[in-house]
């Protein structure tokens, strides 16, 4: 199962009744945090989970409000005595900044790694999981996230007998073993079937609608997609400065087949949200208007 939480929602500025977008992810021991703006440690606290197992912080661009509440971060961690390392994910040039922004942290208990994106797309593979990198289209090189649990197939008695293997090796293969022995080499897709559906979190901000967003959001349980504005007369502004209404986020939704989708990153100036999800809802039905300290925990289908 992962567990999701969107930390905050709004867009440009932190504003006392909603946090900057941030989205924190949580799956096997393992923690994700996508965005650190100013505030996030907050609503983190009012969330109640903690920073010091975050294994792992990706950006989806160098905006203040998507980066500024890293120094902070880090220094809370460092406080909280950590001493694992932390990889930062992000754009190029993503050293350079997090070099700059630790002058006000530069003494912590744990390295950094800094991984920068240079493709388009790119994946990256972690301990039963993976992170999907792709961009989209904003102002400045800006990416897109996936956080995908594959599923392997459930294990056949008969396929391993065909294939003859010993039963003694079955269960070091139904964990993805493979094995060497005398005979030959034994792998897990002797023993397992197809691979059943796992579970995929697509998270973008800061974009005008891209074909990347749509082919990488394909069949996502959950969809988390900027909605800077729900005035439809805000569509030319949206264009202006690169980025999308709720009924593009909508659209993009519908294109995709997602399951879901939670809107975020609102602009300062959009108050209440819910009151324009009746027309949303109209391309999307299964649209939801992101609140701050939204969680939810995504489970394998039976």
């Amino acid at each position: 199962m992962l567990d999701i939480c969107l930390l905050g929602t709004g867009g440009m500025m932190p504003l006392p009744y909603r946090w900057l977008t941030s989205l924190m992810a949580r799956y096997n021991g393992k923690s994700i945090l996508i965005d650190c703006g100013e505030g996030t440690q907050i609503a983190m606290k009012e969330k109640g989970w903690s920073p010091k197992p975050i294994d792992i912080i990706c950006f989806t661009h160098f905006h203040a409000d998507h980066i500024s509440g890293l120094p902070g971060m880090l220094l809370t961690m460092g406080n909280a005595e950590r001493t694992e390392p932390l990889l930062l994910i992000g754009p190029k040039g993503l050293t350079k900044v997090v070099s700059a922004l630790r002058v006000i942290a530069p003494e912590l208990p744990f390295e950094i790694e800094c991984m920068e994106l240079t493709e388009a797309e790119q994946t990256l593979s972690f301990d039963g999981f993976r992170i999907e990198t792709f961009k989209v289209n904003h102002n400045v090189v800006c990416y897109g996230y996936n956080i995908v649990i594959d599923r392997v197939g459930k294990f056949d008695v008969e396929k391993a007998k065909e294939n003859g293997v010993e039963q003694r090796y079955w269960s070091r293969l139904q964990k993805g073993e493979t094995i060497e022995t005398e005979q030959g080499i034994l792998t897990p897709d002797m023993v397992l079937g197809p691979p059943r559906k796992g579970i995929k979190l697509t998270y973008c901000t800061d974009t005008r609608p891209t074909d990347s967003i749509v082919r990488n959001a394909k069949e996502a349980d959950l969809f988390i997609c900027e909605g800077m504005y729900g005035e439809p007369e805000k569509k030319k502004k949206a264009k202006e400065y690169k980025h999308m209404t709720f009924y593009e986020a909508a659209t993009l939704a519908k294109e995709a087949n997602v399951k879901e989708m939670w809107l975020t990153h609102y602009s300062p100036s959009l108050v209440r949200a819910e009151d324009y999800m009746k027309d949303v809802r109209k391309i999307f039905s299964n649209a939801v208007a992101g609140k701050d300290g939204m969680s939810v925990t995504l489970l394998f289908e039976e």
